[in-house]
């Protein structure tokens, strides 16, 4: 391994801390004062004014952000395998790869195998600090794995199955093994108002939004983030 590297996913594995802290509430003003102080950011990001005002992130957030991104990986991008890498860590008692490969395509909107600074901030700032609506979007785009602008059974039940995969067989109360199967099920039965087979981003919306159940259970995957 190239000392870029190294150095690449060390960088990435601080940024990912960083962002448990920021979900968490754990990162402080002054924590990032401290954090700022202990490696100098040497290119400061094009931009910085705009993302913050395109972001609901403060400027002190995104440099810190940056710095775990930028400072530690020269290439200014992460590819895949340093995504599957970093959600390895988190998740050591699962298999995290299935549900990181769908996680990481959502992040890359332009779909180049890359993901930049700019993609990852605006996507954490949905799914950390946007509007309910935002959040809802966002998820269905996760969903739609071929990107065809509707859900079906089969792409529910891979995002479904590899979020179960990457929790791994210590959760308690120990999950059976159709769990995911039903899970799906009620999701559909619920969401496909026109029982078509496919549930679009109205039917989404609508359903989530009547539905408190669907919305803790939307709201217990988002937390994997």
């Amino acid at each position: 391994m190239s000392s870029c590297s190294r150095r690449c996913k060390l960088g990435f594995v601080k940024f990912a801390q960083t962002i448990f802290k920021l979900i968490t509430g754990t990162l402080s003003k002054d924590k990032i004062e401290d954090e700022l102080e202990m490696t100098m950011v040497c290119h400061r990001p094009e931009g910085l004014e705009q993302l913050e005002a395109q972001t609901n992130f403060t400027k002190r957030e995104l440099q810190v952000l940056y710095r775990g991104f930028k400072n530690e990986c020269p290439s200014g991008v992460v590819n895949e395998e340093t995504f599957k890498q970093i959600y390895a860590q988190f998740f050591p008692h699962g298999d995290a790869s299935t549900y990181a490969h769908y996680l990481f395509n959502a992040f890359d909107t332009t779909q180049t195998g890359s993901v930049k600074f700019e993609d990852f901030v605006t996507a954490l700032s949905i799914l950390l600090r946007g509007t309910v609506h935002e959040k809802l979007r966002w998820t269905f785009n996760l969903y739609d794995i071929n990107k065809d602008g509707y859900i079906n059974k089969e792409e529910m039940m891979d995002i479904v199955k590899a979020i179960y995969d990457m929790m791994g067989k210590y959760t308690y109360p120990v999950l059976k093994e159709d769990t995911p199967r039903q899970h799906v099920d009620v999701f559909f039965q619920k969401m496909d108002k026109n029982k078509d087979g496919i549930v679009t981003l109205d039917e989404f919306l609508e359903s989530c939004q009547e539905d408190d159940n669907i919305m803790r259970s939307l709201q217990l995957f988002q937390n994997v983030i």
